[in-house]
């Protein structure tokens, strides 16, 4: 039997002119369906989390789900336990992966993920914390959380808001994929899947698509990167065999 596992995982809430997880609203729906009625949130990248649960409510209300912030709860691991749906917003990945250990919750929500299958669904610095590691986010760390190990619910990591080289540019500064080839240069180190704003990774059991209107840059250790386009089947970045 597979795994239950149900993810959404979005390389970033905003696009460019649009509103607040406007660009990927039909996907969520499509995601969460009429069976959940209520959505786990978790603030905890961004400094300000009354502000981001107002923005967070706001935009599921409108997609007809009601949404519980987790820092509202005087129970974080009880919250997890009840929960239909859990949502990871983004923000800095560091502070994230850091309140997430603080408050126990890293096995926890794995197990509710994992093993009892409810949605999970993650966008930037919550995409981040789905996979391996954190060791590919663009963030600056500016906590230390005590490992950065994260939720593990795929064998992969992911680089979210992934930029591709300015030929144009006169910045002399190490571009994207440069960065990602320097983790590559590290012994044991998973691919990496690059998402461009724009784009997500749908994950429903052992099968994983990619989604949106842009497309996605894989990395793996050894080999040259490849370019992806919207509907291309990622299913065998979950068998985490193919990489050792």
């Amino acid at each position: 039997m597979g795994c239950p596992r149900r993810l959404l995982l979005v390389s970033n809430s905003t696009m460019h002119g649009g509103g607040y997880l406007g660009h990927c609203q039909q996907h969520i729906q499509s995601f969460l369906g009429e069976k959940v009625k209520r959505v786990l949130f978790v603030p905890y990248a961004l400094h300000d989390r009354d502000a981001y649960a107002r923005t967070a409510r706001e935009k599921f209300e409108s997609l007809g789900y009601e949404l519980d912030s987790i820092h509202e709860s005087c129970d974080p691991v009880e919250a997890v336990r009840k929960s239909e749906a859990i949502f990871i917003g983004g923000g800095n990945t560091f502070r994230l992966l850091k309140a997430l250990y603080d408050n126990r919750l890293i096995q926890e929500i794995r197990k509710r993920v994992l093993e009892d299958g409810i949605p999970y669904m993650g966008s930037s610095a919550g995409t981040n914390v789905a996979t391996v590691s954190i060791s590919t986010t663009n963030d600056m760390p500016i906590v230390y959380p005590p490992s950065l190990q994260a939720l593990g619910l795929v064998p992969f990591n992911i680089n979210p808001h992934y930029l591709d080289p300015d030929v144009k540019s006169t910045h002399m500064g190490e571009t994207r994929e440069e960065r990602i080839r320097q983790y590559h240069e590290e012994p044991n180190t998973p691919p990496v899947l690059g998402l461009r704003e724009g784009a997500m990774l749908l994950v429903e059991g052992d099968k994983a698509t990619l989604q949106g209107v842009t497309g996605a840059r894989l990395f793996l250790r050894g080999k040259k990167p490849t370019e992806h386009e919207p509907g291309t089947d990622f299913s065998f970045l979950l068998i985490d065999s193919n990489f050792q």
